[in-house]
């Protein structure tokens, strides 16, 4: 087997310094107000969902985060919202009653986010931050890009109207059919490095460190699973078959009374799917999405594939034949706006054949944007796995149950996923922007 090692320094990420980590902080906060300034003031009292929070809650427990994990813990001083660990902190909160409180107006907590995010740009003035600063700083604008995707789903859930953030572009004007691509690309495996490396900048706990896994060679498909390829399963009887599903995804299609993907409809012969707060055709070759794990599993046992582990699907995205070395990203080690749908470069997904410039050195497609992508892995830390301080209840907590998805989608900052991100769900959560692509089953996971 090959061994995929690091033969040279790796290029690191860019240096913030002030003047960049403010700008992060501005633009962070530009697209969450974008994402409820438009709403009225009945859509932000949602009604009690397990898979939502109420907007002015959520709200509320962004800028409390700036408010206690950035001023408080940097500076030693109590937060500005007395008796904001009571109200907004997630961890004191139970999901239920964060309905219940008697909560600031709606104005009210935009004053709290506009105070608290002045704060946070005062105190850069005059100086460069030192390593601890960075970090905070940095985890309370990745935090608050987190909860902008929220917010997005969140919309995609109650059927509010679509983001004025992006223009969603027709899926059939977003691949070039001259570039298409299919079918599976062969990985040759070996040695793997899983995990973030000490050089990488600003990684989650969860990351940390990259440690050697064996992969064996694998197939893995070029792109996400389309909606047609999904109908397939649909038509064949794919919910009702007993026989594709495990016994948990088969109790949870029973309670959930499935019979396809969650915002999908057929009237007349003719399949349609929501996009917040309209329906249209359902269009072939985007990715399906808001389907969940036991969804996926199933799918994956009628066409006679299997999910890619979190290692195949890093080692995927991260490796090239013939070249040493592990990259931050598909393409390579730089940031690229322009090589994947993040950041609401389209509003939605758009066509699998689309964005070429991002194939990872196999000729995988959008492994990162579009649409996350579930894996076979459940999610646990890596060998001497040690809590981040101050924000502890990040992944511990969570180990375990959910499982591992990889690659974010398009409302998810770019400035968030690299090749080593693992995101976390519970295989019942179908509300998030998830798809998923398959492996060959010549191959035992690993």
């Amino acid at each position: 087997m090959a061994e995929i090692v690091n033969k040279s320094e790796p290029k690191r990420l860019p240096t913030l310094d002030a003047k960049a980590i403010a700008q992060c902080v501005e633009n962070a906060r530009c697209v969450t107000l974008s994402l409820v300034d438009d709403l009225t003031d009945e859509q932000l009292e949602l009604p009690y969902l397990p898979t939502v929070n109420p907007i002015r809650w959520e709200l509320g427990h962004v800028g409390f985060f700036y408010d206690c994990f950035l001023l408080a813990e940097l500076d030693g001083v109590p937060t500005v919202f007395e008796g904001g660990n009571d109200l907004f902190n997630s961890f004191e909160v139970d999901h239920a009653d964060r309905w219940s409180f008697d909560m600031l107006t709606r104005s009210g907590v935009l004053d709290y986010l506009g105070q608290i995010k002045q704060r946070a740009l005062d105190r850069l003035a005059g100086h460069e931050p030192a390593a601890r600063e960075l970090y905070h700083y940095q985890l309370a604008v990745h935090h608050e890009s987190m909860h902008a995707e929220a917010f997005t789903w969140t919309r995609q859930t109650m059927g509010y109207a679509a983001p004025s953030l992006g223009v969603r572009v027709d899926a059939a004007g977003t691949g070039d059919r001259d570039l298409a691509v299919s079918g599976d690309a062969r990985v040759e495996g070996g040695t793997f490095p899983l995990g973030a490396r000490r050089e990488q900048g600003f990684v989650f706990d969860n990351e940390k460190w990259e440690h050697p896994v064996e992969v064996a060679p694998f197939s893995i498909s070029k792109t996400a699973v389309t909606n047609a390829e999904f109908l397939d399963f649909v038509d064949a009887g794919g919910y009702r078959a007993r026989e594709l599903w495990s016994s948990p995804g088969w109790v949870w299609r029973e309670k959930a009374a499935a019979e396809h993907p969650l915002y999908w409809k057929c009237e007349d012969g003719a399949w349609s799917e929501r996009f917040f707060d309209g329906w249209g055709p359902l269009r072939e070759r985007a990715p399906v999405v808001h389907v969940g794990w036991y969804e996926a599993e199933a799918y994956c046992t009628w066409a006679g594939r299997r999910l890619p582990s979190e290692a195949e699907w890093e080692c995927a995205a991260s490796t090239a034949p013939n070249v040493s070395g592990k990259r931050l990203f598909p393409w390579g080690d730089d940031l690229d706006s322009l090589a994947a749908n993040l950041g609401f470069n389209s509003c939605g997904a758009v066509d699998v054949d689309a964005y070429p410039q991002g194939d990872s050195g196999w000729g995988c497609r959008q492994m990162l944007g579009n649409v996350w992508e579930w894996t076979a892995s459940a999610f646990y830390p890596y060998p001497g796995f040690v809590v981040d301080t101050p924000y502890r209840e990040y992944s511990a907590p969570w180990f375990g149950y959910p499982k591992v998805l990889k690659g974010g989608a398009w409302a998810t900052s770019p400035n968030l996923v690299t090749n080593t991100h693992r995101n976390f769900f519970e295989p019942s959560r179908r509300d998030v922007f998830a798809g998923f692509r398959t492996c060959a089953r010549d191959e035992a996971v690993r």
